[in-house]
């Protein structure tokens, strides 16, 4: 199971989650040993087709950081918190959990687009 890691203390995924909000989308870093890739992959690979299948999920896309580093960065976007919420939350998924190498540790954290004039819409 991979070890869970805040990237704001203050607000971490857990008092994310007690929000409403759509659309959101999740930016999930993986760090982890380069041994344990293949490992990583399969894990991800299964958890990614279990979360494509539900309520709500719109896009899933891994990114491998360049060169040697074996960092991943996971990006999810779903209709609603309500969405994310139920499938993070389900018995299913905290299963496959367990099928992360020990090396494994993720850093999620929920976003929502922001509105720049003239570079970008929300």
């Amino acid at each position: 199971m991979p070890l869970m890691r805040s990237l704001d203390a203050v607000f971490p995924i857990e008092r994310q989650l007690e929000l409403d909000a759509s659309p959101v989308v999740l930016v999930n870093v993986f760090t982890l040993d380069s041994a344990d890739e293949q490992t990583f992959l399969r894990a991800w690979t299964d958890d990614a087709q279990f979360m494509k299948r539900q309520r709500g999920c719109i896009s899933i896309q891994l990114h491998r950081a360049i060169g040697a580093s074996p960092t991943y960065l996971n990006y999810a976007v779903w209709e609603s918190m309500a969405d994310f919420r139920a499938a993070f939350g389900h018995p299913e998924f905290r299963t496959k959990l367990t099928a992360y190498p020990d090396s494994a540790v993720a850093v999620p954290h929920l976003f929502q687009k922001v509105g720049v004039p003239d570079i970008c819409v929300a």
